[in-house]
């Protein structure tokens, strides 16, 4: 919209979703937001169709897992048949939950997967499988273009602060000066990406030749444990880590083999771990109105008020250092 080569129309029912991340783009003569579930029929007329629909965060998922499947299954159907009519090229966001708790490591896009059928987490992750089966059916069936990307897990600016996924935790915890909640045992890894690699990352799979799936994650790998102890350099170093009981199917392990974007879409991530986390906080810091120099905001104002009361100086100086 910005070049002034695309319109774009959002869909969301804000299920998860919340209209300040798009309070930038209201009134654009390029934008069109409809408020809107993918698991209804949509009309409209459109070139490319990126499908992210669908609550990516444990706690939304599994707060109505019913209606985190209708949106992988149905959702994806509604979508592909307006893909379809239209003769339009669509990309589905798949995830890395596709993998399951995997026997291999890191994952390549060929490894089918190691996943609970029945599990709290099915909902999202069978979910998944079912919509990339959706796809490719399409596409076989009748030629229709797709793109699949795999994501693995992405942060940044924007996110809910309380949606249950790690770094969000982490972060809003830092902040509000509460223990970081590692679940047990802790050694189990994760892969983080910043979102504007992942964004880049959607667009090249989209505009390129290739329908994939394709792994679109950062391959740096790093333990509960240590992503915790990062937080805490960065952000608070007075908070304590605090270990707490882990959910149900919660994989070991989670890396992405990322040959095939390198060599496919000339793709990979460029923001490392130490520089998205505080970009991350300085948006949440905002959001939960704790600016980052509270404490000496706190100790300056309560110097400025004993000057007004004319304490005499030595006393001042003694209640100050004692603040």
């Amino acid at each position: 919209m910005e070049n002034e080569k695309h319109e774009v129309i959002v869909v969301d029912n804000f299920f998860t979703g919340s209209k300040d991340n798009l309070k930038k783009w209201i009134g654009h003569p390029r934008f069109e937001l409809i408020r809107h579930d993918v698991t209804e029929p949509l009309l409209v007329e459109v070139d490319q169709i990126y499908h992210l629909a669908c609550p990516a965060s444990p706690i939304f998922y599994k707060y109505n897992p019913v209606k985190t499947i209708k949106t992988n299954v149905i959702g994806t159907l509604n979508m592909l048949g307006l893909a379809k009519r239209v003769g339009a090229r669509i990309l589905l966001t798949s995830t890395s939950e596709v993998y399951g708790d995997p026997l291999q490591h890191p994952q390549t896009e060929e490894y089918w997967g190691n996943v609970n059928p029945i599990g709290v987490r099915s909902c999202y992750d069978e979910g998944k499988r079912v919509a990339e089966t959706l796809m490719f059916d399409y596409h076989r069936q009748h030629g229709l273009e797709i793109r699949i990307a795999r994501i693995f897990n992405t942060y940044g600016p924007r996110m809910n602060i309380d949606d249950g996924r790690v770094v969000s935790n982490f972060i809003a915890q830092a902040i509000r000066g509460e223990p970081l909640t590692v679940q047990a045992p802790g050694t189990q890894t994760r892969s983080f990406c910043y979102v504007s690699d992942m964004v880049d990352g959607l667009i090249r799979l989209m505009e390129g030749d290739n329908t994939g799936p394709i792994n679109i994650g950062n391959p740096g790998e790093f333990t509960m444990m240590e992503l915790a102890e990062t937080v805490k350099e960065l952000i608070n170093p007075d908070v304590p880590v605090r270990i707490v009981e882990n959910t149900p199917d919660d994989p070991r392990q989670r890396k992405p083999d990322i040959t095939k974007a390198k060599n496919l879409l000339g793709w990979e991530p460029k923001v490392v771990l130490r520089d998205g986390l505080p970009l991350m906080e300085e948006d949440f810091r905002q959001r939960l109105a704790v600016p980052k120099n509270f404490i000496f905001t706190f100790i300056t104002f309560k110097f400025l008020n004993l000057i007004k009361k004319n304490i005499n100086i030595f006393k001042m100086k003694d209640i100050f250092f004692n603040a």
